[in-house]
């Protein structure tokens, strides 16, 4: 139960933002700092279609646009795709170490070399809170 609570808090400062406790020790000092060290797995990009394109801009686009976008899922470029519930765009989960390389991933595609879409970029990696409990395992006991 104490380790529950324990992996609780830690999770809830972590989405809350908090990135140090009140009065730790050095080693809890050095624990922390090494688990708050994000790891990037991947890039979330955002798409969505730019104010003032028409729909019929982006469909006429779309059919080179989808043999692209396949091409990368095929090459392990792209893990997963989402259609935006709003309709205005996707969501695609890029197998990237960075933004730079998610950019250069994205900006080959047609859509983006014609302008159309706006791109956001998230990198994205194992939940923090996760390093947090195992960053001292003794005292878990």
């Amino acid at each position: 139960m104490k380790v529950i609570r324990k992996f609780v808090v830690m999770l809830t400062l972590t989405l809350m933002g908090a990135t140090s406790m009140t009065d730790p020790s050095v080693a809890q000092t050095q624990a922390i700092s090494q688990a708050m060290s994000p790891t990037t797995t991947g890039v979330m990009v955002i798409l969505t279609v730019k104010a003032g394109v028409t729909r019929e801009q982006v469909m006429a686009v779309m059919p080179a646009e989808i043999r692209q976008t396949v091409q990368l899922y095929l090459d392990g470029k792209i893990r997963e795709w989402y259609s935006r519930g709003d309709g205005r765009g996707v969501v695609l989960f890029v197998d990237a170490r960075d933004l730079a390389g998610a950019h250069a991933i994205m900006e080959d595609l047609p859509l983006a070399r014609q302008d159309l879409m706006d791109h956001e970029y998230i990198a994205i990696g194992p939940l923090l809170p996760l390093r947090l409990l195992m960053a001292n395992p003794e005292r878990r006991q």
